[in-house]
């Protein structure tokens, strides 16, 4: 398909920050009718490139190109909601010289769940990014450039946003987190790494591929020029492009989690769920019978958030928590977790319960402190992180920090290394039990990857309100959909696996008869015949066995080498060398993982 005519462009696009160039030569359009996605790690110059393409900042080098009576709607990353002055007349004026009609204003107000009435000064910063969306949409533009669009958007609403930007007949470039939405929406994607922009056609869907195979051919280029500190400077920058082959060795087991949530729920019904004291002090961590809350309306009349619900939570599980907003999401965490009492029913936790909590506030630091001093502020070189005494340097490695930001303030990181260090401090704290409120709201891709990875290796109880579809299905074993009025449902499995649940039952309530034949009938007969699982693969499958155990025991003790805080004073070359050396290991074992997950999915249909 031929490109677009562009209608919007920068040209050897360059800019300078902090005396230091963020990116040089850089080429980027937008033509009538297109979708791209604009994808890179936070820092990198995403926000950057969209303000110059708006129009917002100058370029130090390189020019700008709009095509003459081209309309332009800006979504910025941070909301500037300016003065006074209603929700709706904010909205109307639509930003430079954009206006709408009362009716369009009052329909997209509607969708985003604001009253156009409140006072602009009385908005949160949600319900401001919210209403900037919505000034953005409402003077329907030529094109679209939108920052983070879903941030702060509650389900229903991001499906709504998705088909009103299908829909959308202009140029759209967006910056965006949510994977499912840019799949959707998507059909080039520019990915801005390291000053440099590679560009794909066909959109987002199979980026995480293309973008590892960049990463292995250049890393092939470093290992063949022979320069050790060059290849782990790169490694260091590409270490969460390595974790994504990590997902895929954690599918089967994600699987085996969901299976036996299944179960449990079949098994459970409507029945009284009882627990013996063993289970309290050991396996379980929540367990709800026939809850149910209510609350009294300013009219008299009574509203209900949850109505006989049960559910048993065991230590380990991964729970998500999706809803729309105002559907009573919070309430729900608060009855589980024993912030709040039931009208009716009763909460029992696990004895020993220790949960730490993060909110859609997320946390405060002192800007002028460095890293080291956020995560140790009584000083010293160490931490406790698990029981075991960490270097912090070490540990600050674990989230993609390096030795020379150790020392750096708060306030010279980026949004989202701010992120990653707010991550950090919060699994220093010991716990076994996770209460996150929405925490993938302003993370770039890379971060959102790294707080799956180290969720996937919590030992404890996760609770997670999210309404990321993506990161839903990669994490959870099962979801609790909050549906209003009272109408709270445990479903087995993430966010798919709850949306074909759901119009199951659903479908189920009217013809519930009719529908059994339909299930069982698998056209078995006409089924290709399965591959014969060879001798070559089983042994195959053997040494990759034996592989596994070795990675993993030479990880450890290398994990244990670097976690020793004296170390780094006693032989800093040693320490780097080491650090490199596990880089390596890990890798090793992604890839191994992976093949072993690959022949025992095979050997498994074979049975």
């Amino acid at each position: 398909m031929p490109a677009a005519t562009p209608q919007l462009a920068i040209r050897a696009a360059a800019v300078t920050f902090g005396g230091k160039p963020l990116f040089s030569g850089i080429d980027a359009t937008l033509g009538r009718g297109e979708r791209v996605c604009l994808v890179g790690a936070n820092g990198s110059g995403k926000s950057t490139i969209l303000k110059a393409l708006a129009g917002e900042i100058e370029l130090d080098q390189g020019t700008r190109f709009v095509q003459p009576g081209i309309r332009i709607g800006y979504l910025p990353q941070n909301v500037d909601l300016g003065g006074g002055g209603s929700v709706a007349d904010f909205v109307a004026t639509g930003g430079k010289d954009l206006h709408a009609d009362d009716y369009r204003v009052a329909t997209l107000l509607d969708h985003v769940q604001l009253d156009g009435a409140r006072a602009l000064a009385s908005l949160s910063g949600g319900e401001g990014r919210r209403a900037a969306l919505a000034r953005t949409l409402a003077a329907e533009p030529d094109l679209l450039l939108l920052d983070e669009p879903t941030n702060h958007l509650d389900l229903p609403t991001i499906q709504w946003l998705e088909q009103e930007l299908a829909d959308f007949p202009g140029g759209i470039l967006m910056i965006s987190h949510d994977r499912a939405f840019l799949r959707r929406l998507t059909q080039r994607l520019l990915w801005l790494d390291r000053g440099r922009m590679f560009e794909r056609d066909g959109g987002f869907d199979g980026f995480e591929e293309w973008s590892q195979n960049i990463a292995e051919q250049e890393a092939a280029e470093y290992r063949r020029l022979e320069k050790r500190l060059e290849q782990e400077e790169y490694w260091l920058q590409r270490g969460v492009t390595a974790r994504r082959s990590r997902n895929e060795g954690r599918r089967r087991k994600l699987f085996a989690l969901r299976q036996q949530k299944a179960e449990s729920l079949k098994t459970r019904g409507r029945a009284k769920l009882q627990v013996t004291e063993a289970e309290l002090g050991g396996r379980l961590a929540i367990e709800a019978i026939d809850i149910s809350k209510h609350f009294t309306r300013p009219d008299g009349t009574q509203l209900a958030i949850v109505e006989n619900f049960s559910t048993r939570i065991m230590r380990g599980d991964r729970v998500g928590i999706l809803g729309p907003n105002g559907a009573g999401k919070t309430t729900l965490i608060k009855l589980l977790t024993g912030a709040e009492q039931p009208d009716s029913g009763e909460v029992r936790l696990g004895l020993g319960i220790a949960p730490i909590y993060l909110d859609q506030r997320r946390e405060s630091f002192d800007l002028e402190r460095s890293l080291w001093e956020t995560l140790a502020p009584g000083g010293g070189d160490s931490i406790l992180v698990n029981g075991q005494q960490r270097h912090v340097v070490g540990y600050l490695r674990d989230f993609l920090f390096d030795e020379r930001q150790a020392t750096m303030p708060v306030k010279a990181l980026s949004g989202g290394e701010r992120a990653r260090l707010m991550l950090a401090k919060l699994f220093a704290q010991p716990s076994n039990l996770i209460v996150l409120d929405e925490p993938t709201n302003d993370l770039d891709m890379d971060t959102l990857d790294l707080l799956q990875d180290v969720l996937s290796e919590y030992d404890g109880t996760l609770l997670l309100v999210s309404h990321d579809r993506d990161f839903l299905d990669r994490l959870v074993t099962s979801t609790i959909a909050v549906e209003g009025d009272g109408d709270v449902q445990e479903y087995a499995g993430g966010y798919s696996d709850y949306v074909i649940q759901r119009g199951e039952r659903e479908a189920a309530k009217p013809v519930a008869k009719k529908a059994e034949p339909k299930r069982a009938e698998p056209a078995r007969d006409t089924a290709p015949a399965q591959a014969r699982f060879s001798m070559k693969e089983q042994r195959e499958l053997a040494d990759i066995t034996t592989k596994l155990d070795r990675l993993h025991a030479e990880i450890a003790t290398l994990e244990g080498a670097l976690a020793d805080p004296a170390l780094y004073q006693r032989d800093p070359g040693k320490a780097a060398q080491a650090g490199a050396l596990l880089a390596r290991k890990r890798d090793e074992l992604h890839a191994a993982e992976e093949r072993w997950l690959e022949l025992e999915e095979k050997r498994a249909t074979m049975a």
